[in-house]
């Protein structure tokens, strides 16, 4: 129920026209008039709102029952008041006006407004334009004035603290603009608003509400707000949505610096205005970090920035690679380094007693810092710093580096949660990046190895021109097995091969190894295309059988790999090739028609009881092989098919360009942007051997035809202007010769070829190989095969498919220009 409270009563008397004729002290009190301003003014101008029914100089007549309304103060705020009417008689009996009392009305009873007073919250409430109506005792505290002190003043002068926004970068508006929109749109509000109290190091967090105060005919006469403090509450979620993104934003790649760099990218601006990371170098090279004893904290200590970051413009990361930057002992670096635990740094003044002016809350407490903490050092001032933490990085019992986090911008000290926050990132950073530090120690060895079972320099045959590209896999994916090789053979021929091993790392490495020297082995024999990977895929086979676990052990990893052997023999421009599962190569004539390959690719190595086909094509003079591993031409966003359409329309841009660029040209075009395995390239342009470097006689099965055969080798010989080298080739020639016709079986022929060697072969029908063998002292024979390995520079035998060829080759002093 309604009350009324002690306050001044006005007296008013009204004439029978409306206009004031008397007016009490009361009056003065109650609403700031004085007399000089309401007498002989109409009544219905001390209203706020329009005169009810009944009120003198109203419409209707007087009531002596009181009435609520607002009336309007001197300072042109509203005051509700009981108001009540008596008519004034005269000693003729006729109305000389009305006498009107005027009495403060209070809607609530006094134990409400000592609620409202004594409320924990900060309340208040202000006009339109923000000038001071009432505030409660709290709201008092918060502000630093009494309600006295600003009754009447205006929000901005008061409070020009809260014209500005603490966190600007968030583009949030400043509060004191939220209340002047509520009062002009009459909208409420509810927010967190953040701000720092006056004397105070800390930042607040308080929820707000904020809304418009209406009379009874809706207009906004008034705007009002509350708010408590939940600054405990809302730095902890704070802390832990940095947590959060941390979690999901350090260590997404396995590299020691973009991990730092992740680190110092999540804590600024929200935590920090500065951080750094800096590491040993060790670390960065992948290395294990330095024994304890190196970072004493009595000696300066030179680590490598690897990551800087900051909410200033002319803060962040560094370019190119981390520069030293040295610690000086004592330094809070070398501290936390040496003693393994976390440094904070305030630049603040201690209070009059010497004492530090903790913030609001347990985090602020100095009895729950760790033991040596904070340290106030006004140092840290001279360098722009209002605060700084020093976190030693560790993972698994090693020192990695230090991170600081440092606060200049903001005027908030750290508090002792805020350590606890430091100090988790730094632990959540230093596990990703001792893993980035292992993997990177791992890879380079894996690499290491890949590489070194890799051809380092390719052979330059006369046969072919070649180039080769070869990259790895990204820091996604482990290193691989593909491999390629330029293998030179007899008769100036020439093997290409490429190859690739199933799966990824150490163990494809050495598979990958170990299949390029069978390769390189069985290609000295000389076999077949289709033969050699057969004698290959039985290998494989062998392989994985010693890869199979014993006991609890799990296997090393998968088996199987594809492989393409290639020869191109300049003499014939034939080229012989057989596949294992491996894409077939790309051959592209001078013209720049594409040449289909006639061979299929037969069964992955490790399958075992399947054939290999070889087929055999002849190719233009100047034609373009390219041979390549699926990681070049198939993703997960393309299919083989269409790479392989990529790779063919980059190489016919131009056949004739050197190979060198090409190559450069092919891995940027046709590679894929997300690679999750090896790429291997090599591309090969033909040569043809002049005809009139190769000679060749068939020669019948008798020993009388040695001497001729002899001759005819000694005046090819000389023909080609090779004077030095005929003594030695007709020693060659009657000796090889002799054997085919003893051992051998018909047709037997002789040829010979110049090119960077002078070769010299001999072939039969019989496939029977001869081998080197000591001859006795008294023995006749035997000495043929010795005289001629001692005579060249090599020899050998490979089988055809009508019987064998016996060759040897002897160095040439300087060889001609004869390749086209």
């Amino acid at each position: 129920m309604a009350g009324i409270e002690d306050a001044p009563t006005a007296a008013v008397v009204v004439d029978p026209d409306g206009l004031v004729s008397g007016w009490s002290e009361g009056g003065r009190l109650l609403l700031g008039w004085t007399s000089q301003d309401v007498l002989g003014r109409p009544v219905t101008e001390l209203l706020a709102d329009p005169p009810p029914s009944g009120f003198p100089g109203g419409h209707g007549g007087a009531t002596d029952h009181p009435g609520y309304m607002a009336l309007r103060h001197r300072d042109g705020h509203p005051v509700d008041a009981v108001v009540t009417a008596h008519p004034l008689v005269g000693a003729d009996g006729r109305a000389q006006g009305q006498v009107m009392t005027v009495q403060r009305w209070d809607r609530r009873p006094v134990i409400a407004d000592r609620a409202f007073e004594q409320c924990p919250f900060a309340l208040g409430v202000y006009d339109p334009e923000l000038r001071f109506l009432w505030i409660n005792a709290s709201s008092g505290r918060v502000i630093a004035h009494s309600e006295a002190q600003v009754l009447g003043k205006k929000y901005r002068e008061v409070l020009p603290e809260f014209d500005r926004s603490l966190f600007p970068e968030r583009d949030d508006k400043p509060y004191t603009d939220q209340l002047a929109e509520v009062a002009r749109t009459g909208v409420p509000a509810r927010l967190i608003t953040v701000f720092q109290p006056r004397g105070s190091n800390y930042a607040n967090a308080w929820a707000t509400s904020i809304w418009p105060v209406r009379d009874t005919e809706g207009r906004v006469r008034a705007v009002a707000n509350w708010g408590f403090d939940m600054s405990a509450e809302y730095w902890a979620r704070q802390r832990l949505l940095i947590l959060n993104e941390a979690t999901g934003g350090i260590g997404r790649t396995l590299d020691v610096i973009g991990t730092a760099q992740e680190l110092a990218r999540t804590s600024a601006p929200v935590f920090a205005d500065l951080v750094t990371v800096d590491l040993f170098a060790e670390v960065l090279g992948g290395e294990e970090p330095p024994s304890p004893p190196a970072f004493s904290g009595h000696h300066a200590v030179t680590l490598s920035r690897a990551a800087l970051y900051g909410a200033r413009a002319d803060d962040g990361p560094p370019p190119g690679d981390p520069t030293p930057v040295g610690h000086a002992p004592g330094s809070a670096a070398a501290r936390c380094m040496a003693t393994g635990r976390s440094m904070v740094e305030l630049a603040a003044e201690p209070g009059p007693g010497g004492e530090w002016a903790f913030g609001p809350g347990l985090a602020a407490d100095p009895a729950h810092w760790p033991p040596g903490n904070p340290v106030i050092d006004e140092a840290i001032a001279a360098d722009g710093l209002t605060g700084r933490i020093t976190v030693p990085l560790r993972a698994r019992g090693a020192l990695l580096g230090v991170v600081a986090f440092s606060r200049s911008d903001r005027p908030e000290a750290f508090t002792a949660d805020d350590l606890i926050l430091a100090e988790e990132l730094t632990a959540k950073a230093a596990v990703a990046i001792d893993n980035a530090r292992r993997y990177s120690r791992e890879r380079t060895t894996a690499l290491t190895l890949q590489r070194s079972l890799l051809p380092q320099r390719l052979p330059n045959p006369e046969a072919v021109e070649v180039a080769s590209r070869y990259l790895p896999a990204g820091t996604g994916a482990e290193v691989g097995g593909d491999w390629f090789d330029v293998i030179p053979l007899s008769g100036a021929r020439v093997a290409l091969v490429v190859g690739d091993v199933v799966g990824h790392g150490l163990h494809a490495s050495a598979s990958m190894g170990r299949l390029r020297t069978a390769v390189r082995t069985l290609a000295d024999v000389d076999l077949p295309p289709d033969e050699l990977l057969t004698h290959l895929d039985d290998l494989v086979i062998h392989l994985a059988g010693d890869l199979r676990p014993d006991g609890h052990f799990q296997p090393t990893g998968e088996s199987g790999a594809t492989c393409l052997y290639a020869v191109y023999d300049p003499v014939s421009r034939r080229l012989t090739l057989a596949s294992a599962g491996h894409p077939l190569p790309l051959i592209i004539a001078p013209d720049g028609a594409r040449t289909p390959a006639p061979a299929q690719p037969g069964p992955p190595l490790g399958i075992g009881g399947l054939p290999f086909e070889a087929s055999e094509l002849e190719v233009s003079e100047g034609s373009l092989l390219a041979l390549y591993t699926d990681g070049l031409v198939e993703s997960r966003e393309r299919d083989v098919e269409r790479g392989e359409d990529d790779l063919l329309r980059v190489l016919n841009q131009d056949t004739a360009a050197s190979l060198e660029i090409l190559c450069d040209t092919v891995m940027e075009a046709v590679l894929p942007r997300r690679r999750t395995d090896d790429a291997a390239l090599l591309l090969a342009r033909t040569h043809a051997l002049r005809p009139d470097h190769v000679a060749d006689w068939d020669v019948e099965p008798d020993f009388a035809q040695v001497p001729r055969v002899r001759k005819l080798a000694v005046d090819q010989v000389d023909a080609w202007g090779l004077e030095e080298a005929a003594f030695v080739t007709e020693l060659v020639v009657s000796e090889l010769v002799t054997n085919a016709i003893r051992y051998g079986e018909p047709p037997i022929g002789l040829r010979l070829i110049r090119d960077t060697a002078l070769i010299c072969e001999v072939s039969d029908s019989s496939n029977t190989a001869p081998h080197l063998r000591r001859a006795r002292a008294f023995d006749e024979g035997g000495r043929g095969l010795l005289l001629v390995a001692q005579l060249t520079q090599g020899w050998g035998t490979r089988h055809t498919g009508n019987g064998k060829t016996i060759w040897c080759a002897q160095t040439l002093p300087q060889s001609p220009p004869h390749w086209p």
